[in-house]
C-alpha cells in the first residue's frame, strides 16, 4: 500500500509539473498594450487573444522547449521560444514592431472621403492583393475576378467569338454601368467584347456597387457599377513583367512601368495575347476562338504642387479574333466547311484630368473620348461600324469637419455610332447627346446613423428630361454590427446593342428610331446586414445578408416580324422583375481564409403572358473558396463553384452543374511562380448536350449556359524587377 501511494504521489507530482503556464503581454512599439493580439503555440491549434490590457494567460503547457507565435494585424509577427519548466508561471512581454505600411483603401467610385465601413452605399472592393491571384487565373482579361464575385454572373453570348456580358443581379449587361478611373469608355457596340480586351496587371482595385446608383453615374447604372482603378506612380519605381501559357494553346505577356520623377510622373501598360483556336470536345467548330489582341497605355502625370495633378493618357488596344470552323481557319475551306466568324475591332481612347485639393475641398475636371470601330464578319454577311463616346465632368467637393460632404457635379456624355454597312432595312446610325447635373450629401446623424441623400436630372436632346433621386441609410450599432438600405430610379436609352442582338449577329434588325421607341425605366432598392466578431480568440468571422429587388419597365424586347422574316424592337407590355438575396460568409485562421457565399435570383419576365424565369439565369448560384497564404513565401487556393438549373432561349431547362479549380503560387524575392488547374473536373457543356447543330455550312449555336472550354491548366512567371 505504500509502494502503491509513493507512486501515486510521484505521478501527480510529474502531472503538476506538466501543467505549466506563463501570462504574455504585448505592446506596441509606442508601449500601448495591444488588444486582440493572437498568441499560438506554434503546430498546434492551442492558442488565443489578449485581452484589454494586452494580456494572455497560457495554460496547460506540457515540459521541454515549446516555441509560440505572436502576430498582430500590420505588424511583424514574431517567435518565442521557452524552456518548461523553468519558464513556469513568468510573465513574457513581447513588443510587436509595425510591418510594411497597409496600403490605404481608397474607394474612388463614391467619391467620397469616408471608408468603406463608413459610407451608406453598400461596395465591395477587390484590392490589389486579390487582382494578384486572380490575375494569375487569366492574366489576359478580367472576366475571371467578375465571374467569381458573388451576384455576378459572365454570361457567354457567342461560341465563336468568345463575347461575354456581364449580369448583376440577374439583370442584362447592358444595365451595368463599367467605369475607368470613373469615367464610362466602355459600352454600345464594343460591349461584347470589351470585357475580353481589359487584362488586369495595371489596375490596383475594382470596386463593384449592386444596385441603382444613378447619382453620380447617371441612368445607366441600373443593375450596378464596376470601377475600374488604375496604378499610378510612386516615389518608387514598379516594373512588372508577366508571361502565362495555357494547356488551351493561349500565350499572354504583360508589362507595368510606373515611377514618379520630381513633379513629373509616368506610367505605361502593356499587354499581348494570342490564342490558338481550340477544339476540346473535337466536333471540328472552335470553342476558343483565334485570338490576337494589342493593348498599350502610357500615361504622363503632372505634379505642379502638392495640391495639384493633372493626367493626360491615351490607350489604343486591336485585336483580331477568328473562330468556327476548324477546317476553314486551318485554311483548309471545303463546300461543306465554310463557316466562320470573325470580329476585328481597334479601340483608340485619351484620358484628361485635372485634380485639386486644398483643405476641404476638392476640384475635378475630367474628359475620356474613345474611338472603335469594329467589322463582324460571316459568310455572305457583314455588320461593321464605328463609336465615338465622350465623357465630360466637372465635379466639387466640399467636406464639413467630417460630419458632411457635399458632392456637386456637371457632365456631358456623347455616344455616336455610325452603321458603315446598311442594309435593305436601311441604317443603325444614332447620337445621343446627355447633360446632366447632380447634387449628393452624406451625413453624420449622431453616431450610429449615415444618411446620403442625391439628386441628378438629365437632359436628352432626343429623348427629353429625366429626374433620377436616390437615398441611402447606414445604421452602425457597434464596432460588430451594421446595416444598410438604399433606393434609386434609374433609364436606359433604347440602342440596337443588346445580347439578343449580339446572338444573331445584329443581321435584318429594323432600325430604331426616336420615335419609335421609349426609354427603358428602373426602380430597385438594396437591404443588408453584415455583422463581424472573433470566435473564441481565435477565428475572425463576418456575415453579410443581403436583399436586393429592382423593376423595369419599357424594356426593349427584340420580336420576330414573320412577314418579313424580319427582327424589331419594342417596348415590352409588361415589367422585369428581379429579386432575391444574397450570403456572404468570411473566416480566417492564421494563414487560412475561407469565403463562401450563396445567391438566390429570381428574375422573372412579366410581359407576353410569359411569367417565367429569364433565360440563361440561374436561380442558385454558390461559390467556396480556401486559401492558405505564407506571406512572402507559398500561396494556395481551392475553389468550388455550384450553378443551379437554368433555362435557354427555348425555355428548355438545363441541369445544375459544379466547377473546381486549384492553384499554387510560389513567391521569391522578385520572382514569383504559379500554377493554375481551371476547372480541372472538366465540367463542359457538350457533355450535356451539342453547342453546334448541323449543317455544317450553316450552322445553328445553341445558348451556352455551362463551360465551354473545359478543364484548362495556365502556368507562368510574374517577375517584379523593383
Amino acid at each position: 500500500m505504500k509502494h502503491v501511494f509513493s507512486f501515486l504521489l510521484i505521478l501527480l507530482s510529474l502531472t503538476l509539473s506538466a501543467q505549466n503556464n506563463v501570462f504574455f503581454q504585448v505592446y506596441n512599439g509606442h508601449g500601448e498594450a495591444l488588444v486582440g493580439a493572437t498568441i499560438a503555440e506554434k503546430g498546434t491549434t492551442k492558442g488565443g487573444a489578449t485581452d484589454t490590457h494586452g494580456t494572455y494567460h497560457f495554460q496547460h503547457i506540457a515540459n521541454g522547449l515549446v516555441r509560440f507565435e505572436i502576430s498582430f494585424v500590420g505588424c511583424e509577427t514574431q517567435t518565442k521560444s521557452l524552456l518548461f519548466p523553468d519558464s513556469n508561471g513568468r510573465t513574457i512581454s513581447i513588443v510587436l514592431r509595425e510591418g510594411e505600411e497597409l496600403e490605404e483603401l481608397i474607394v474612388s467610385a463614391t467619391r467620397s472621403s469616408r471608408t468603406i465601413e463608413s459610407i451608406p452605399t453598400r461596395l465591395e472592393a477587390i484590392t490589389l492583393e486579390e487582382l494578384g491571384e486572380k490575375a494569375v487565373m487569366n492574366s489576359s482579361n478580367i472576366s475571371v475576378v467578375l465571374r467569381e464575385s458573388p451576384g455576378i454572373m459572365m454570361q457567354q453570348t457567342s461560341l465563336s467569338s468568345g463575347n461575354m456580358s456581364i449580369r448583376i443581379q440577374g439583370l442584362d449587361g447592358r444595365y451595368t454601368q463599367m467605369l475607368r478611373d470613373g469615367a464610362p469608355i466602355y459600352g454600345g457596340f464594343a460591349g461584347g467584347l470589351s470585357l475580353l480586351q481589359i487584362p488586369p496587371l495595371d489596375l490596383k482595385q475594382f470596386e463593384i456597387i449592386k444596385g441603382g446608383n444613378s447619382t453620380l453615374y447617371g441612368g445607366g447604372a441600373i443593375a450596378g457599377i464596376v470601377n475600374l482603378v488604375s496604378k499610378t506612380p510612386e516615389d518608387e519605381p514598379e516594373l512588372t513583367i508577366m508571361l502565362d501559357q495555357t494547356s488551351a494553346l493561349g500565350t499572354t505577356g504583360n508589362i507595368f512601368y510606373a515611377q514618379k520623377y520630381g513633379k513629373l510622373g509616368f506610367s505605361f501598360y502593356g499587354s499581348g495575347n494570342y490564342q490558338i483556336a481550340y477544339d476540346p470536345d473535337d466536333d471540328n467548330f472552335s470553342n476558343l476562338p483565334e485570338a490576337k489582341t494589342l493593348s498599350l497605355n502610357p500615361k504622363l502625370f503632372y505634379y505642379p504642387n502638392e495640391h495639384t495633378e493633372v493626367l493626360l493618357g491615351l490607350g489604343t488596344t486591336i485585336d483580331d479574333r477568328l473562330g468556327g470552323d476548324m477546317n476553314v481557319i486551318d485554311g483548309n475551306a471545303e463546300p461543306q466547311h465554310v463557316f466562320t466568324e470573325e470580329n476585328k475591332s481597334e479601340r483608340y481612347n485619351t484620358q484628361f484630368l485635372v485634380k485639386h485639393q486644398k483643405g476641404n475641398k476638392q476640384f475635378i475636371i475630367k474628359n475620356n473620348v474613345s474611338f472603335f470601330n469594329r467589322e463582324l464578319n460571316i459568310p455572305d454577311y457583314t455588320f461593321s461600324g464605328e463609336q465615338l463616346s465622350s465623357f465630360s465632368e466637372g465635379f466639387l467637393k466640399i467636406d464639413t469637419e467630417n460630419t458632411a460632404e457635399w458632392h456637386f457635379g456637371v457632365n456631358h456624355y456623347l455616344e455616336s455610332f455610325t452603321d458603315n454597312n446598311p442594309d435593305s432595312l436601311g441604317a443603325h446610325d444614332y447620337s445621343f447627346n446627355t447633360v446632366g447635373a447632380f447634387v449628393q450629401n452624406t451625413r453624420n446623424l449622431g453616431e450610429r446613423f449615415v444618411l446620403e441623400g442625391g439628386l441628378r436630372t438629365d437632359y436628352s436632346i432626343e429623348y427629353g428630361s429625366f429626374v433620377l433621386p436616390r437615398i441611402a441609410l447606414l445604421w452602425k450599432q457597434g464596432e460588430k454590427f451594421s446595416s444598410r438600405i438604399s433606393g434609386a430610379m434609374g433609364y436606359k436609352l433604347p440602342t440596337l446593342f443588346t445580347e439578343d442582338a449580339e446572338r444573331v449577329y445584329f443581321r435584318n434588325i429594323s432600325p430604331i428610331t426616336t420615335n419609335s421607341l421609349d426609354p427603358e425605366n428602373s426602380i430597385g432598392g438594396n437591404l443588408d446586414f453584415n455583422y463581424t466578431t472573433i470566435v473564441l480568440n481565435q477565428f475572425t468571422f463576418s456575415i453579410n445578408q443581403l436583399f436586393f429587388i429592382t423593376e423595369l419597365t419599357n424594356s426593349l424586347v427584340l420580336r420576330d416580324n414573320a412577314v418579313n422574316n424580319t427582327l424589331f424592337y419594342e417596348n415590352a407590355d409588361g415589367a422585369i422583375r428581379s429579386a432575391g438575396f444574397e450570403t456572404s460568409i468570411r473566416l480566417t485562421y492564421q494563414d487560412f481564409k475561407l469565403f463562401t457565399y450563396y445567391t438566390y435570383t429570381n428574375t422573372e419576365l412579366q410581359y407576353d403572358n410569359i411569367n417565367e424565369q429569364q433565360p440563361l439565369t440561374p436561380e442558385s448560384m454558390a461559390g467556396f473558396v480556401l486559401i492558405y497564404e505564407l506571406e512572402d513565401n507559398w500561396s494556395a487556393g481551392y475553389e468550388l463553384y455550384y450553378t443551379g438549373q437554368q433555362f435557354d432561349n427555348s425555355y428548355d431547362k438545363k441541369t445544375d452543374y459544379w466547377t473546381m479549380g486549384f492553384m499554387v503560387m510560389k513567391h521569391f524575392e522578385h520572382v514569383t511562380i504559379y500554377a493554375n488547374f481551371e476547372n480541372f473536373t472538366n465540367t463542359i457543356q457538350s457533355d450535356y448536350e451539342p453547342l453546334v447543330n448541323e449543317p455544317t455550312s450553316n450552322p445553328t449555336f445553341n445558348d451556352i449556359w455551362a463551360p465551354t472550354a473545359g478543364f484548362v491548366f495556365n502556368g507562368g512567371v510574374r517577375i517584379n524587377l523593383f
